[in-house]
């Protein structure tokens, strides 16, 4: 018996390794893309502040390249509360990454909890970093839609990819 005891030890230690591990992928993972976001975002945004000063750049169809700084949340909603935005983000980013480190089973839960990470510090980065009194830097404009950015898009598809897969 003594000896069953010891081998369903060692079978549970085992067990708490692989789910360790399994964690430790999905955290490697979940910061993987965070951080692809940030420096995609921040990369786009410095092309942007250097080739937009001359005014916007027609792509396609509506969507147009033009520079903007956007002192509020989304969509310009509450201009000039910068200090309180960069409050909130941080605190939701605690929330994201608490909930991230148990709720995120999936690898596709895991991936669009890095995206709206990495969007959300992306633009916690502009408020706090860039000396543009607080605002993000914005710059996609389909002339339909408000502009955006790479993190907005980032934190909008990873919104709505978490609920498709909480959905399964």
């Amino acid at each position: 018996m003594q000896e069953r005891r010891a081998v369903a030890a060692v079978a549970a230690d085992r067990g708490s390794a692989a789910a360790a591990a399994g964690g430790g992928r999905r955290l490697a993972l979940g910061a993987l893309v965070a951080a692809a976001v940030v420096a995609a975002d921040q990369f786009t945004k410095h092309l942007a502040l250097g080739g937009l000063d001359d005014g916007p750049i027609h792509v396609i169809w509506t969507l147009q390249l033009r520079l903007t700084f956007n002192r509020g949340a989304a969509f310009g909603l509450g201009p000039g509360i910068s200090p309180v935005l960069v409050a909130v983000g941080v605190v939701v980013l605690v929330g994201l990454l608490a909930f991230g480190r148990d709720g995120a089973r999936t690898p596709g839960a895991v991936v669009a909890l890095g995206l709206i990470v990495g969007g959300a510090l992306g633009n916690l980065v502009d408020r706090v970093v860039r000396d543009h009194g607080g605002a993000v830097v914005d710059f996609v404009d389909l002339q339909w839609w408000p502009v955006f950015n790479l993190a907005d898009a980032a934190i909008t598809c990873g919104a709505v990819a978490l609920v498709l897969v909480s959905r399964r």
